[in-house]
């Protein structure tokens, strides 16, 4: 028995550590989860915390791995050897909604025995929208009229007064009238993911169906870009706060806003502590979740004598681990090996 269990390891390749060795044995991987760092181009609503999208992992026989919050996820997930779909939304989106923009990304990632895989996701809006510009001639002409946007998933009535944009599964989506116990079809279209059509309703010739003229609002018919996860504020205020990676990206300013999770202290030029109980009141560091657990993914945060190190250390306030927070201050290119950000002028919680 020896022998064989001699032979047995000898056959292994060599590996560089114990895990990777015992991964390797028990065919198993390890699986890493993020969101791309980038510029977040224009949108028209704002963009949800990512630390809140719902994730579900699942392997090729379809059984889940993990379902959460993305914020809650493991650094590292081990995972049996084979292929995972990683699947994450801002939201859970099945019928029509109004003012619900759904983000996300899938992808399908092969684990290996032994080695970490990356999943970089690219978060893009994934359902679309309309919304209706309604003549003030229409509601002269049609006063009892009640419209509705309609698709395979259900259907919403939009009155005239509604401004909110209809949220609706890619796909066909109809624009019906109902009026005096007669209802008509008007107009009928195919969206594409990501799109958001504006339509203007009006009052037609009598070549028109049933009167009512249905325009598409080029000029109000705009495409999504793909939102890519870390960026495209400019730190003036709380509201265009920078994530951590981002403010990694923007050593030398002064006086800005950077927001992130407080995932320990102690620092020192090698190495800070992610647990408690914590023995330095002087600093702290930032995360972009709250599960971070390796320094070189952190912003370091100098904390000054006076009250914001009073209120901010960890050593009398445990209990803020984990909490998100904004903080305006200075970026600086190293604080203790690491991008951080001293002179604290201000906080917030969120």
């Amino acid at each position: 028995m020896k022998k064989v269990l001699l032979f047995i390891l000898a056959a292994i390749p060599l590996v560089a550590s114990c895990e990777e060795l015992m991964q390797t044995i028990s065919r198993q991987g390890t699986l890493q989860i993020r969101f791309a760092d980038g510029t977040v181009p224009h949108t028209k609503a704002v963009f949800p915390d990512t630390n809140d999208f719902i994730l579900t992992v699942t392997d090729s026989r379809g059984n889940t791995v993990y379902d959460g919050k993305y914020g809650a996820v493991q650094e590292n997930l081990l995972l049996d050897e084979g292929n995972y779909t990683v699947y994450a939304r801002s939201c859970d989106f099945s019928e029509p909604l109004f003012d619900c923009p759904q983000y996300g990304d899938t992808q399908v990632a092969s684990v290996k025995a032994g080695k970490t895989t990356v999943v970089t996701l690219i978060c893009a809006q994934l359902n679309s929208g309309i919304r209706l510009k309604i003549d003030p001639a229409f509601l002269t002409a049609y006063p009892t009229a009640v419209l509705y946007l309609k698709a395979a998933s259900g259907r919403l009535m939009y009155s005239y007064s509604e401004k909110r944009i209809a949220y609706f599964q890619p796909g066909a989506v109809n624009l019906d009238m109902s009026d005096g116990g007669v209802e008509s079809t008007l107009f009928t279209c195919r969206l594409d993911p990501q799109q958001i059509l504006t339509l203007g309703v009006n009052t037609g010739s009598e070549s028109t169906r049933g009167g009512v003229k249905v325009q598409v609002d080029t000029t109000r018919n705009w495409t999504s870009d793909e939102f890519v996860i870390g960026g495209g504020n400019n730190g003036s205020d709380t509201s265009e706060a920078y994530d951590v990676p981002t403010a990694k990206s923007h050593t030398g300013e002064q006086d800005v806003w950077v927001y992130g999770y407080i995932v320990g202290g102690d620092l020192s030029s090698s190495k800070c502590s992610f647990a408690a109980p914590f023995s330095s009141r002087t600093n702290l560091v930032l995360a972009a979740k709250s599960s971070v657990k390796d320094k070189a993914k952190c912003l370091s945060v100098q904390l000054a004598k006076g009250d914001i190190r009073d209120n901010l250390n960890l050593v009398d306030h445990p209990d803020l681990l984990g909490r998100q927070i904004y903080l305006k201050g200075d970026i600086v290119e190293a604080y203790y090996g690491i991008p951080g950000l001293q002179n604290i002028s201000e906080y917030k919680f969120k």
